[in-house]
């Protein structure tokens, strides 16, 4: 703030210089005139300081309550994000949603493989805004059913002739990434469980503990991942709408796992984390042998054309491609192998444990794997994926193969909407082949492919105003995905609800996704066993 001009030093004034009595006597007459106006204006903006400085701290205490006041409102908004505060004449939500495209301001302006790559990683710690449990006041949360992907592994595949990545996967509560329920983690899981799973998972380990982690073995940031999953949707599943009550019971559960390691111990960290009281004697996990969860249905002749058209859909695109060929041959040229095998060796899932672990890529005599390497590959990816919601091949392929697990979730839904059942959460420990099927199969095909620890999750609804009404909601990520499915995508066109009713739903998995085939099928069997296709 500058200084009042009367108070501020004066610039270009001249040292007083030595005079003769004389002098100083003629002049002191006129030298007082002229100082009198000068301390009149000096007392007179003594007196004023002090009312500039009321009037500046009033004005300071106004733009703090302005601001608060737009702070209570920012929160407000986003707090009823999901509700509709008007309906358009065509009965439309004069009130966007959240979505899953691209935000201008975080996200980069154009594809950027690196950036994609990270989000992949989902390294611990990045603060995430979760959209779950969000509904209208008059809106009882009934169950809940999460699909999730295994946290961070130790990749499938080696570079031929290249070092492993040295990742530990023992766990430590004094080694980043960290999470408060860790150490305890690592405590309950090391006394071993009093009642035994399903076979084979029973054979399994509980936690990952290798100093040299193994292929594809879950890693402590794996843990981690699925740690703070399970924390974020207890704060807001238990804490919020009390789904489950303090002495919950093992009915109330339903938990299911393939049978590698890395989803049973993915269940049983994010479990850790939701669970008020993590009690062995309740907890029992299914074994699922597919990873598609099909369970008794898994034989669709149909699906497998499906996956052999995409499989050649996939094929042809990468032999278009002469940047991701020519980049191949020089990285066999560095690890002296022939290309072929070197991309059957599939090195992006190697380079993607290197680039999320923070570790160099591998070199040799020859030269280094490098940045440049990894961009081709991973751009080729993300081009693939968008070559994929085009040609509508792998659409065909989840439409089947997601199919039983939807019908099987669709199930509980109506039976828990009418009572005759006490399962509130479903749990399902999966992968990425699970996930992807059932992102494109809802209609999703904006939505991002299933990075590690990601989750799915549905939730069911009971309307307390009509207690025969339910409604569903699903979320990817922690984003409200409902308003971008194929069953409900239009909903606020045709009706004044809120909420995406459960019958949409139903009506999707019994009728609907063999429409979608563009087939007259009635039900699943028929359109996995069609002639002529």
């Amino acid at each position: 703030m500058r200084a009042p001009a009367a108070l501020a030093p004066r610039a270009g004034r001249a040292a007083p210089s030595a005079q003769s009595p004389a002098q100083s006597g003629a002049g002191r007459r006129p030298q007082a005139d002229r100082l009198l106006p000068s301390l009149r204006c000096s007392h007179e903006e003594q007196v004023e300081r002090p009312r500039m400085l009321f009037r500046n701290r009033d004005r300071l205490l106004l733009l703090l309550a302005l601001a608060a006041l737009l702070a209570v409102l920012s929160l407000s908004l986003q707090f009823f994000h999901l509700i509709p505060t008007s309906v358009t004449r065509n009965g439309g939500s004069s009130k966007s949603r959240k979505r899953i495209l691209p935000d201008p301001v975080t996200e980069p302006p154009v594809m950027d493989p690196v950036y994609e790559a990270l989000l992949y990683c989902n390294t611990p710690g990045v603060a995430e805004h979760s959209m779950e449990g969000h509904a209208p006041h008059h809106f009882k949360l009934v169950s809940v059913h999460v699909f999730i992907r295994h946290g961070d592994r130790y990749p499938l595949y080696i570079i031929p002739k290249t070092k492993r990545p040295e990742i530990d996967c023992t766990l430590a509560a004094n080694r980043k990434p960290y999470h408060p329920k860790l150490e305890a983690f690592i405590s309950h899981m090391s006394r071993g469980p009093a009642a035994a799973f399903e076979s084979p998972l029973q054979s399994l380990p509980l936690y990952p503990n290798h100093p040299l982690c193994e292929m594809g073995e879950l890693t402590q940031t794996g843990v981690v991942q699925h740690l703070q999953n399970g924390q974020q949707l207890r704060d807001i599943y238990l804490k919020k709408h009390k789904l489950l009550p303090g002495d919950w019971a093992p009915e109330q559960l339903y938990l299911e796992s393939t049978g590698k390691s890395r989803t049973l111990q993915s269940g049983l960290a994010l479990l850790y984390g939701f669970l008020p009281d993590f009690d062995w004697r309740k907890i029992y996990f299914r074994h699922q042998p597919s990873a598609l969860f099909c369970s008794g249905s898994c034989y669709c002749p149909a699906r497998n054309l499906y996956l052999e058209k995409e499989q050649r859909r996939q094929y042809l695109l990468r032999l278009r491609n002469g940047e991701l060929d020519q980049t191949y041959g020089d990285m066999a040229r560095i690890v002296d192998v022939p290309t072929k095998q070197l991309r059957a060796a599939n090195p992006i899932d190697s380079m993607l444990c290197h680039l999320c672990h923070n570790v160099s890529f591998p070199c040799t005599r020859n030269g280094c794997l490098g940045m440049e390497h990894f961009k081709v590959i991973k751009t080729h990816q993300l081009e693939d994926e968008r070559d994929r919601q085009e040609k509508k091949l792998y659409l065909g392929y989840s439409l089947l193969g997601a199919h039983p697990i939807l019908n099987q979730t669709v199930a509980r839904m109506q039976q828990a909407a009418e009572g005759r059942h006490v399962q509130a959460f479903a749990l399902y420990s999966a992968h990425d082949v699970t996930l992807s099927p059932l992102l494109s199969a809802l209609g999703l095909t904006e939505a991002r492919f299933p990075r590690f620890a990601a989750r799915l999750v549905f939730e069911l609804w009971r309307d307390l105003e009509k207690p025969s009404e339910h409604a569903v909601r699903v979320l990817y990520n922690g984003v409200d995905v409902t308003f971008h499915t194929s069953f409900c995508h239009d909903h606020h066109k045709r009706s004044l609800k809120p909420m995406c009713p459960l019958d949409n739903l139903v009506h999707f998995v019994k009728r609907d996704m063999f429409a979608a085939l563009g087939s007259n099928s009635a039900n699943y069997h028929e359109a996995c066993h069609r002639e002529g296709f």
